[in-house]
């Protein structure tokens, strides 16, 4: 996953851990060797566009309303088709109130119609305080969940770790992204869910608990769901 920080000149570029306190206590009640936190790209302003989020500050948030304000602006100026001109009519209004275009409201047919422009405030925008910004690989959590982001949890003997997939995904296709092959090979998941593992106090007594859940392949993972995969060798 690809982060942008717009107008965040203190936070520096590069991978940063997604400090999910969830992982902590995973990693208290199942002995691993190491923890390894979910973790994004963090970019610059100049990557905005391509970003799958974007994280700004409320005294930064109206630049990126206004950036998008103004190539609705000059693209209306170009006599675009009837159907674009009144959806970027409808951004327009929308933008001048400082909405983010994801709260205008916008149809799938609206989309539709201006599916060839890219605008900065149709992706996921977070808009941090100060002090969620100073605790910035924290407030990444946030960020995460509002991009339609969850993980989903392997633990155990090497390492306790968290993968982060985009909301929807199934469990072939959530275990391909630790490795491709797996999509082809799985067999099945054996899934344990977040509640069940806290409340039973770890993988093995959530086990013994009958908590342990055999999954196949059209299950939707859901947010820190505790798996082993089952695949064929």
């Amino acid at each position: 996953m690809k982060v942008c920080t717009y107008g965040l000149p203190g936070i520096h570029p590069g991978k940063h851990n997604v400090k999910d306190p969830r992982l902590d206590q995973a990693d208290k009640l199942v002995e691993a060797k190491k923890k390894v936190y979910a973790q994004v790209d963090v970019v610059g302003a100049e990557e905005a566009l391509k970003s799958d989020a974007i994280v700004t500050s409320t005294d930064t948030r109206l630049e990126l309303v206004l950036q998008d304000l103004e190539f609705v602006e000059t693209r209306l100026a170009h006599g675009p088709s009837e159907a674009e001109t009144v959806v970027l009519q409808k951004m327009k209004a929308g933008l001048e109130a400082e909405q983010f275009i994801t709260a205008i409201g916008l149809t799938a047919a609206d989309w539709q119609a201006t599916e060839a422009h890219a605008f900065l405030t149709a992706k996921p925008v977070v808009v941090g305080t100060t002090e969620e910004l100073a605790n910035f690989d924290e407030f990444l959590v946030r960020v995460l969940a509002e991009s339609d982001t969850i993980c989903f949890l392997t633990v155990g003997g090497i390492e306790n770790r968290a993968w982060p997939i985009k909301r929807g995904l199934t469990a072939p296709e959530a275990a391909a992204t630790i490795h491709t092959d797996l999509l082809k090979s799985f067999i099945r998941a054996e899934v344990i869910g977040w509640a069940d593992f806290i409340a039973a106090g770890g993988e093995k007594q959530a086990k013994h608990a009958g908590k342990l859940r055999l999954e196949q392949r059209a299950y939707v993972m859901q947010d820190y769901d505790i798996v082993n995969f089952r695949v064929n060798k």
